[in-house]
């Protein structure tokens, strides 16, 4: 058997399978996953001081309260398409009036499949998670979970040339 042979061999081997890959996905939750603590805002909250929250840990988004339950999420988006260049007074201007309310939510418990499913089909970027009270926990995005995902492919992912596009148009080595 050739070296190259071989090495593609054990490399197959080392490699997660699609089922190994369909079981991470169908098997584990979202608890497994490394996601981002919520940072929570009253509703009556301006938005100076929830986009200064944003700032200060370095979140992309807030989650909304009204009486302690979910009542939206105001995001680095919000800040961009509805509030930058019109002049309003950020310290004197509710968050509620430039949230998104009534975000769709998962429960912490809910399938990585699932979590990854929803994001795609509707396109988010994160969505708020919420434990069995309907208090918000966190908020998981994509980057999580394809995170989470990529360490099942540790080399696979840290073994890929810095410009996959040009894999094959220089030769290195003897």
């Amino acid at each position: 058997m050739a070296i190259d042979d071989e090495a593609d061999r054990l490399a197959e081997e080392e490699r997660p399978g699609p089922s190994e890959l369909e079981s991470v996905l169908f098997q584990n939750t979202l608890k497994d996953v490394e996601f981002n603590r919520a940072l929570v805002v009253d509703e009556h909250a301006s938005v100076y001081e929830a986009v200064g929250l944003m700032r200060q840990h370095q979140q992309p988004c807030v989650l909304v309260t009204h009486n302690g339950k979910l009542s939206g999420i105001f995001t680095e988006h919000d800040v961009l398409m509805k509030i930058v260049d019109t002049g309003i007074n950020l310290a004197h201007t509710a968050v509620s009036s430039y949230m998104t309310p009534d975000p769709v939510t998962l429960p912490v418990d809910a399938g990585v499949a699932y979590a990854l499913n929803k994001m795609a089909v509707d396109g988010f970027h994160r969505l708020p998670l919420i434990d069995s009270e309907g208090d918000p926990v966190g908020v998981v995005s994509m980057r999580n979970i394809i995170g989470y995902l990529s360490g099942f492919f540790p080399k696979d992912v840290l073994n890929l040339p810095p410009d996959p596009t040009n894999i094959f148009r220089r030769r290195e080595g003897a």
